[in-house]
């Protein structure tokens, strides 16, 4: 690690690129803080976006008119609303709503911290398009999959559990896999309410180093880095699931 930090500080003094996360521990560290609070956000996300789509499409074929009214209500606010809006809405509009707290100096303490309603605001806007996602699946299983599955004494709900939601998940993979990319990308916005993410750890950096082309340049490869990681695991998973007729 010596020799590498050596030979950026010494690219520095001769052609005047300044990767200082390669040679400064303090940028470093500072670059690694956002590089993690970036996956955790996309992890979090991710998982709670898809629980959000399971039990969303699910409830899109419910018996009840409100239900499936509410599920299309929850669809169109959140597809159709930019989610830097959203981030904004949930923060500053109904974070005001909640109760609060005060420290000893008299400084109001919210009762979510902008982690976390980054958090709910990126997994509600991904949930909105892995809803739909996972109902374009389950209409592909035929109906008469799932006739022979309630002829075997299956309940609504086991059906949809061990027979049609494994079959659709094959069917939406590929839709799902984009859908997941893009939230990925989407937790720079998390930036705009002062979430330590990469992106806000890279403009930090700059600020103080004066190098912003070669600061973007790493951040461009990182999502590259990250985004390519996320696709390779989506098609392993895409080709260990695949079924000749189901997502082909």
């Amino acid at each position: 690690m010596q020799e590498i930090a050596a030979w950026f500080r010494s690219l520095y003094e001769t052609t005047g690129l300044n990767f200082t996360i390669f040679y400064d521990p303090y940028d470093a560290a500072q670059f690694a803080r956002g590089v993690g609070m970036t996956i955790y956000l996309s992890v979090v996300s991710i998982l709670i976006s898809l629980v959000v789509g399971v039990i969303g499409a699910w409830l899109q074929s419910s018996r009840i008119g409100i239900v499936r009214g509410l599920v299309e209500i929850f669809v169109v606010i959140f597809r159709n609303t930019p989610p830097l809006v959203q981030i904004f809405f949930f923060y500053f509009g109904m974070g005001e709503l909640l109760p609060a707290t005060y420290n000893d100096i008299g400084l109001r303490e919210p009762l979510l911290s902008n982690v976390q309603w980054a958090i709910i605001s990126l997994s509600l806007f991904a949930g909105a398009f892995n809803i739909e996602i996972f109902r374009s699946g389950i209409e592909a299983v035929p109906q008469t999959t799932v006739e022979a599955a309630e002829a075997l004494g299956y309940t609504r709900l086991g059906a949809y559990r061990h027979v049609v939601l494994p079959l659709a998940l094959r069917v939406c993979l590929p839709a799902l896999n984009n859908n997941l990319v893009n939230l990925l990308k989407t937790t720079t916005l998390a930036y705009a309410i002062a979430v330590p993410e990469a992106l806000y750890a890279v403009t930090q950096i700059w600020a103080e180093s004066q190098n912003v082309t070669e600061m973007m340049c790493v951040l461009l490869a990182t999502f590259v880095l990250l985004v390519g990681v996320l696709v390779w695991v989506m098609h392993r998973w895409e080709r260990s699931l695949r079924i000749p007729g189901f997502g082909q």
